[in-house]
């Protein structure tokens, strides 16, 4: 395909028929006629031999060759933009962008109160949307510009993104105040004699559970949950114990009636990490959003 003859502002167009899944919902994104809209695609399904979009009851589902194409175009059109408005200054007092963010609801609870604190007193017009961060690193969302940002652990990354470090961690085993079998610091017999929860927190294996493994041992896990907040709460009110983040445990210890224990063996520490795209270092909102919050993880 000859690039020089090619009208790039299709690529608009087929970015947000991709977003939208429906040629009415992105003809009134675009300000453009429905007819304009359909006309446009049409064109791209000729120049591409591909029919992209192909009609499923009230919405249209993109074909694989879409698919492909959806995360380079989406990614090609951000760089434009923040290149064209590279000389433009961010305001945070009149900003009214909405950023989206993943996290566990542990680091929701560490990170948000204050980030919103300051946000109302520095950027009242600026909005978070929050989604659960997972096992896996959301890595399409990411590309596709669907989030903007990651807190959270991250293991392996492509280079194309850009890592930062946010907060080191450590682990405290919590149980109720009055447990019958920690009436003081627990051995390593004692751990595995305990009924434990498991939060796994986006993990698909928990550092004790590697140390354990390590050492030929396993321990009884009776529940497994991805709430760090419910967790404690069942502590306190079962003879279940539960390994947290030792600045979860601390909060939640002035809420509940709960204990804090030292593990009886050393797993090291751990890393939250903010993770966006590579590109986006010259966006200048998303750039503050990242030192606002980089700021709470070094308070």
């Amino acid at each position: 395909m000859n690039i020089s003859t090619f009208d790039l502002n299709l690529l608009r167009v087929l970015d947000t028929l991709l977003r939208e899944r429906n040629v009415s919902r992105a003809a009134e994104r675009l300000a453009l006629s429905q007819p304009a809209v359909s006309n446009a695609l049409n064109r791209l399904r000729e120049l591409l031999d591909d029919p992209l979009l192909v009609r499923a009851g009230r919405s249209m589902q993109p074909t694989p060759r879409a698919l492909s194409l959806e995360a380079p175009i989406r990614a090609a059109l951000a760089q434009i933009e923040q290149s064209l408005s590279g000389a433009e200054q961010f305001d945070p007092a009149r900003s009214r962008q909405r950023f989206s963010v993943a996290m566990t609801d542990y680091v929701e609870l560490l990170c948000m109160p204050r980030l919103l604190a300051q946000l109302a007193e520095e950027a009242p017009g600026i909005s978070i949307a929050l989604v659960q961060l997972g096992s896996q690193l959301p890595i399409d969302a990411l590309d596709k510009g669907e989030l903007d940002l990651v807190l959270g652990r991250v293991a392996s990354l492509p280079s194309r993104f850009s890592r930062r470090q946010w907060l080191n961690g450590t682990l405290c085993l919590v149980s109720r105040r009055d447990h019958p079998l920690l009436t003081g610091a627990p051995d390593l017999q004692t751990f595995l004699r305990l009924r434990h929860l498991w939060v796994h927190g986006g993990q698909t294996r928990g550092m004790v559970d590697q140390w354990l493994a390590g050492q030929g041992l396993k321990r009884a896990i009776h529940y497994t949950t991805p709430n760090y907040l419910q967790a404690a709460h069942i502590a306190a009110s079962t003879d279940l114990t539960v390994v947290l983040p030792i600045h979860l445990a601390e909060h939640f210890a002035t809420l509940l009636p709960l204990a804090l224990h030292p593990l009886p063996f050393d797993v090291g520490t751990f890393q939250l990490e903010i993770v966006s795209l590579g590109q986006r270092q010259r966006d200048a909102a998303l750039q503050w959003l990242i030192e606002r919050i980089g700021a709470i993880g070094q308070a």
